[in-house]
């Protein structure tokens, strides 16, 4: 009793998300403003109402800022700058989301700000529905991934070039003030190292071993994160060349890379007729180039429309994840096309949840797999009706007068 109750109610949840056309804004746009908002009560918390004019006087170098108000000022930026790359749903900006979530509780935990426990939670509940909503962020894109990195090394100059400003009295000769600082700062993180000022202080030292270690893993990691989106963009164009010359309507689209998908793909293509393949991973070179695929994530609507499953006579979901497969029905039906929806299923538990979603067609035929051999073993006799409806299962409404094949 308990078990259908979470059953019907994960399916009204999953009814109303499609209503309201979550996959649109859920969960990346609450918690791109959950936060933002993380970040402004940080700096509200630390320096007021007027934050913003402070990091405004701070900029000019007319504001004598204390060295232990700066990682507050760093992490609230960078919350609030990151909320931005949540909403392309970056994985990028989904893990320095993370960190400065985790960073942001600790600075709240030491500095001893009011409303300490309020914050706690707050930060604690963060990175919970971040941590639990991983999957939804698996985009790569040249912007993002260029605000990123513009954010890392400004986060970084100011780190240095205040931290350079506050220790001044510590070098050789003495730092006096903010253009000096920010020199030191762009010859230190670049490791050029004129030598023209010496750290002399222990804490000088240490402060600059610091922005080195940092300089060099900002640059490495921020020069990755944009050359990579564009090395994938390109190998991805090379690769979605083939078979573009295929007009993809009124074909089917094969989605997965399971045996049963490739079986699939492989007969059909054998009786002429047009496939389009959907992978998450490029295919290897040893496979046949002159098989239409298209390379991205099935579960989007962007990916399925570029496969044509708005104008496919059928879409096949044959992933291993039965979950993933009852997510293409739900996308497929947002793009309103005509195309069949037909479903595979890898495990007997999920059968009647893959039915919720209302599938043309379910087959299973991997949980059939150990009732026949049983039933055969048994002695029982095996007609093809009755493997045909227990492989094929149709999810829609079966003539009037029809019967259910039996066991005999």
């Amino acid at each position: 009793m308990r078990l259908a109750f979470i059953q019907h109610l994960r399916a009204q949840t999953q009814r109303l998300h499609h209503r309201l056309g979550g996959r649109h804004w859920f969960p990346h746009v609450p918690l791109a403003l959950f936060l933002g908002l993380g970040g402004v009560w940080i700096l509200n918390a630390r320096f007021g109402g007027d934050w913003s004019q402070y990091a405004q006087a701070l900029m000019q170098g007319d504001f004598h800022l204390n060295l232990r108000l700066l990682p507050s000022l760093l992490i609230g930026g960078g919350m609030v700058t990151m909320g931005l790359g949540l909403l392309w749903r970056s994985r990028l900006a989904w893990v320095m989301a993370v960190l400065l979530g985790a960073t942001g509780a600790v600075n709240t935990l030491l500095a001893g700000q009011s409303h300490v426990h309020a914050m706690l939670a707050y930060f604690a509940f963060l990175l919970t529905a971040l941590l639990f909503s991983w999957r939804h962020f698996n985009r790569s894109s040249v912007a993002v991934s260029t605000l990123f990195a513009l954010t890392a090394v400004m986060m970084l100059l100011l780190y240095a070039t205040f931290g350079s400003y506050y220790l001044g009295a510590g070098f050789k000769p003495p730092i006096t003030d903010l253009v000096t600082a920010l020199y030191y700062a762009m010859v230190t993180m670049s490791t050029v190292g004129y030598g023209d000022i010496v750290p002399a202080a222990p804490e000088t030292r240490l402060f600059t071993i610091s922005v080195i270690v940092l300089g060099v893993a900002v640059f490495a990691t921020s020069v990755t994160a944009v050359i990579a989106p564009l090395v994938r963009e390109s190998l991805k164009g090379i690769i979605g060349r083939k078979g573009t010359g295929m007009k993809r309507e009124n074909h089917f689209v094969v989605i997965g890379d399971t045996p049963l998908a490739v079986n699939t793909w492989r007969e059909l293509a054998k009786r002429g007729r047009p496939v389009t393949r959907i992978l998450r991973e490029a295919p290897a070179e040893s496979q046949s180039t002159d098989v239409d695929v298209v390379v991205g994530d099935h579960s989007m609507a962007e990916v399925l429309r570029e496969a044509g499953a708005d104008r496919a006579e059928a879409v096949l979901a044959m992933t291993a994840d039965d979950s993933e497969n009852a997510f293409v029905v739900l996308a497929v039906k947002e793009l309103a096309g005509s195309a069949r929806t037909v479903v595979a299923v890898n495990d007997a538990h999920h059968l009647s949840r893959v039915k919720l979603v209302q599938p043309d067609v379910v087959i299973a035929p991997q949980v059939m797999g150990g009732e026949l051999t049983a039933m055969l073993l048994s002695g029982e006799q095996i007609t093809p009706e009755f493997v045909m409806q227990q492989v094929f299962q149709q999810t829609t409404a079966e003539p009037a007068g029809a019967k259910p094949g039996k066991k005999s």
